[in-house]
């Protein structure tokens, strides 16, 4: 499960299970409810302070299950999704995802929910590849609901969301950062320092006031994540 520790004023979450290499850190209901847990503990806590979001091994995140989008539930699983990037979105702390290997579909969703991105240039991807999956029997792509993608497409350049969303292309470091889509590429070993210190030079603009703008700043994208849009 997600879990949390602390390095001075910056929060590291942890999206694997301890002490394990190369977890997909799909978001099962359980996964999603420890990240609220983990989020709830940052949130308490006093003083200056940021989050920095990170995996261990191949994989920042895998995204959701796919078979789950065959199940009658859906709408309720996606919307659990929805409450994940809503919430990491608006958050009152500095945000930075540290994206130290592969993250496809919800967790590519997640990273652009934070604030600010660094990305490991020599192995990872990050993709958008709803477009290319087939659902069910049927060759139809997988539609992006309608709140996700307005918060992809408030977040990520307009070229790039473009691409990303509607082509499926994978981007390794250094073609993320030539896209927008992250702020900086690292050798594999920098990329949790540097993010750290990134999210560290913020940490005093954690707190109410921080979360109310963000949340005034994507209120068209926190009101559309309210609902679940399956067909658009």
């Amino acid at each position: 499960m997600p879990h949390l520790r602390r390095e001075g004023e910056v929060f590291v979450l942890d999206l694997g299970e301890p002490d394990q290499l190369d977890t997909e850190n799909r978001f099962t209901p359980e996964w999603m409810d420890a990240v609220h847990d983990c989020l709830d503990e940052v949130q308490a806590a006093d003083g200056p302070k940021a989050l920095v979001t990170t995996g261990s091994g191949k994989f920042f995140s895998n995204g959701f299950e796919p078979e789950r989008f065959l199940r009658p539930d859906v709408a309720d699983y996606l919307m659990a999704g929805q409450r994940v990037f809503e919430r990491v979105l608006t958050f009152p702390a500095p945000t930075v995802a540290a994206i130290q290997g592969h993250a496809f579909g919800a967790g590519a969703i997640l990273a652009m929910a934070h604030d600010g991105r660094v990305m490991r240039g020599d192995r990872g991807y990050f993709c958008l590849p709803e477009i290319t999956l087939p659902l069910a029997q049927s060759d139809d792509g997988l539609v992006i609901p309608g709140g996700i993608a307005d918060l992809l497409t408030a977040r990520l350049p307009g070229p790039a969301a473009h691409e990303a969303m509607l082509t499926g292309r994978r981007y390794g470091g250094p073609d993320a950062l030539a896209a927008g889509i992250v702020e900086a590429v690292e050798e594999h070993q920098r990329v949790l320092p540097v993010a750290l210190a990134r999210a560290g030079a913020l940490a005093g603009t954690a707190g109410p006031a921080l979360g109310a703008m963000k949340r005034w700043m994507y209120r068209d994208v926190v009101a559309a994540l309210g609902k679940v849009t399956l067909t658009l």
